[in-house]
């Protein structure tokens, strides 16, 4: 009874295994494509991946970091904004440049009143001192004098009338209100001929100096709002406010990597496709004269005519398409850049990877 279940199983279980073979060998029906593939639409075409980039006439998309470090306090624009040259795009705490800036305006301003004060002497306040003074001294000379006088007339007509002590205390008081009638002089002649040449160009070297160093403090200043470099639209915003930036760009915290803070195309009525060249197709390009494209948009049947822009003659590793910067690379590409009209009922993007076949005139 038990070899007979046991022959029974083993029976079921080859049928299911040569069943399980039948099906599982069974090759599937290939299924329809999505869309049509790009096909070659020139005789010996040479095809190319390719991104969509804003027109530039030279580089690709403007990519701006901040030369200053700091919290982001303001954005001023969105994503799409059309912007003209120097329109502030966001700004970055400067409570303390802008404090060291105003220390340094006040220092060459303080800096300047001195130098104009040594150009303004001598002040007649302080030439009137001086003059009086002069007076002064003359006024004692010549009481000093008169007294000198009386005691030689008074020693001429009777020498024992005074001593010799008191005959040279006067002679004394005479020479000495004579000298300091001289340095009043001096002193007047000092006061009215105003600052000293030297004194006036050292501070004029030392406002100079201040006057660069606050123009230098300002420009700095200036830099903590970034601005448009030129007409165009903003196509990207990598920070926001509150968030912390450096000379590197803005930390993304998903790719966990520095990305800059805003990236700027031109007006895109007309836009760039820059593809990438194998290296061993490169022989195969037509010259530029007779050379013609053709973009194909992923995801449909749409293709756009291109025209041919430029060409960056530096063979460089493929690097670009899958931003791996770490990657070892082997393949390298030389890349063409076209431009095409943008169409009107076609939604095309800079950033968006395109096929690309590119054939002879």
């Amino acid at each position: 009874m038990k070899t007979s279940i046991i022959f029974f199983l083993s029976g079921i279980g080859i049928l299911m295994g040569l069943y399980s073979a039948y099906v599982y060998s069974q090759r599937p029906s290939a299924q329809p494509p999505a869309f049509k593939p790009a096909a070659n639409p020139y005789e010996s075409g040479i095809y190319a991946n390719g991104i969509i980039e804003s027109s530039q006439s030279l580089g690709s998309n403007i990519n701006m970091y901040p030369e200053v470090s700091g919290p982001i306090t303001k954005v001023f624009v969105t994503e799409g904004d059309k912007v003209r040259k120097n329109d502030p795009l966001l700004s970055i705490d400067d409570s303390v440049q802008r404090a060291i800036a105003d220390q340094q305006r006040a220092q060459a301003a303080s800096a300047l009143a001195l130098l104009d004060e040594l150009k303004a002497q001598p002040r007649q306040e302080t030439l009137d001192v001086a003059a009086a003074q002069v007076e002064n001294a003359k006024a004692a000379l010549k009481n000093a004098q008169d007294h000198l006088g009386k005691f030689e007339a008074a020693f001429r007509s009777s020498p024992q009338s005074i001593t010799r002590d008191d005959y040279d205390n006067a002679a004394n008081t005479a020479n000495m209100a004579a000298t300091n009638l001289l340095v009043a002089q001096r002193q007047y002649d000092l006061t009215k001929a105003g600052a000293w040449s030297y004194d006036i160009r050292n501070q004029e070297m030392q406002y100079q100096a201040l006057l660069k160093a606050s123009a230098a403090s300002d420009a700095l200043l200036s830099k903590y709002t970034l601005r448009a470099p030129c007409d165009g639209i903003v196509m990207s915003i990598q920070t926001a406010a509150g968030s912390y930036v450096s000379s590197q760009g803005a930390y993304n915290s998903y790719t966990q990597g520095f990305n800059p803070l805003v990236i700027m195309g031109t007006t895109q009525d007309s836009l760039d496709v820059r593809c990438y060249v194998d290296e061993i197709l490169v022989s195969r390009l037509p010259a530029p004269d007779h050379m013609t494209a053709k973009m194909f948009i992923r995801g449909t049947e749409r293709t756009v005519p291109l025209t041919f822009e430029r060409m960056q003659p530096y063979v460089s590793p493929k690097i670009e398409l899958a931003d791996q910067r770490q990657e070892r690379v082997d393949v390298r590409v030389l890349p063409v850049i076209f431009r095409f009209a943008k169409p009107s009922n076609l939604n095309l993007f800079p950033g968006e990877l395109v096929d690309i076949y590119i054939g002879q005139k």
